[in-house]
C-alpha cells in the first residue's frame, strides 16, 4: 500500500493559480525578494532554460561531499547552532553501502528542482513556487510556517526556522517562522546566467575536475546534456513522476 506522500500527484490548474499569485505578491512586497523572481519569470515556457545538476558520485570523495556543504553554508550563511531548535539543512551528505560487498560511496542531498514540485503543489499561500526556468524557492515574506511543503517533499530537502536569525547575506534573506531549501545559488544564476557556477560546484571542481556540472537541460548543446546522453543520469524517485532538474551518476 502506497503511503499518503507516495499518493501526492501535482495539479497543474491549482499549481498555475498559486504561481500567478506568487509572481503579484512579489510586487506587494520587500525588494529583496525580487532577487528570485527575476525575468526569467516573465519568458514562455518554450524560451526559458531549465536549470540543472548532474552530479557524478564516481568522482566524488567523502570529502568532496563535505565542502559541498560547507561551500553552500559560507554562501547562504546557514549555520545549525548547538543547543538550537534550528536544523538548517540546505544541503547534507547522504551514504549509501551495499551490504554485499561493503562498497560506501556519498552524495549531496538538497531540493531536486522538480518539473512538478509536490511543495507546491501543496503550498496554501503560493509562497512555495516554481519559477518559469525551472528553480523552486520560497518566498519567505508570504510563507506561513505551516510546513506542508517539508511534509510532501520526499528528497527532506527543507528545513524549517525557528529562532531569530543574526548575520544574514544579502543573497540569502531568512526569516524565523519559514521554510527553507537550496536555491541551486540563483542569485548567481540571475547574474551569470549559463556561466554560473553554483557554490557546491564550485568547491569540487578544482583543477580542472567536473564533478558537478552545471547547466540547461533544454539546451542539447550544453555541457549537462552532452553528458547525460553519454552517459546517462538517475533520477532520485523517478518512480513519482516529479523529473527533478538534479540527475547523478554511478548511483
Amino acid at each position: 500500500m502506497k503511503t499518503e506522500l507516495e499518493r501526492v500527484e501535482p495539479r497543474p490548474a491549482r499549481r498555475r493559480f498559486l504561481q500567478g499569485a506568487a509572481a503579484l505578491a512579489s510586487t506587494l512586497i520587500a525588494p529583496g525578494v525580487l532577487l528570485y523572481i527575476s525575468s526569467h519569470a516573465t519568458e514562455t515556457a518554450t524560451k526559458s532554460p531549465r536549470w540543472g545538476l548532474l552530479i557524478d558520485t564516481n568522482a566524488m570523495s567523502e570529502a568532496d561531499v563535505d565542502a559541498c556543504v560547507q561551500a553552500c553554508k559560507r554562501e547562504h550563511g546557514w549555520q545549525s547552532r548547538a543547543g538550537s531548535k534550528t536544523d538548517a539543512q540546505w544541503i547534507r551528505k547522504v551514504g549509501l553501502s551495499d551490504p554485499q560487498s561493503g562498497h560506501r560511496r556519498f552524495l549531496p542531498m538538497m531540493c531536486q528542482h522538480c518539473e512538478n514540485p509536490p511543495c507546491v503543489d501543496v503550498c496554501p499561500t503560493g509562497a512555495s513556487f516554481k519559477r518559469a526556468d525551472g528553480i523552486v524557492l520560497v518566498n519567505r515574506h508570504i510563507c506561513i510556517g505551516c510546513r506542508y511543503c517539508m511534509m510532501a517533499c520526499p528528497y527532506k530537502a527543507r528545513s524549517f526556522i525557528h529562532e531569530p536569525l543574526q548575520d544574514q547575506l544579502p543573497v540569502a534573506p531568512r526569516g524565523k517562522g519559514t521554510v527553507e531549501s537550496c536555491t541551486l545559488c540563483v542569485h548567481r544564476i540571475d547574474r551569470d546566467g549559463a556561466d554560473a557556477v553554483p557554490a557546491c560546484a564550485e568547491a569540487v571542481n578544482q583543477g580542472g575536475r567536473s564533478a558537478i556540472v552545471f547547466g540547461d537541460l533544454n539546451d542539447s548543446d550544453s555541457e549537462i546534456v552532452k553528458r547525460l546522453r553519454k552517459h546517462g543520469g538517475t533520477k532520485l524517485r523517478a518512480d513519482m513522476g516529479l523529473n527533478p532538474a538534479l540527475r547523478y551518476q554511478g548511483l
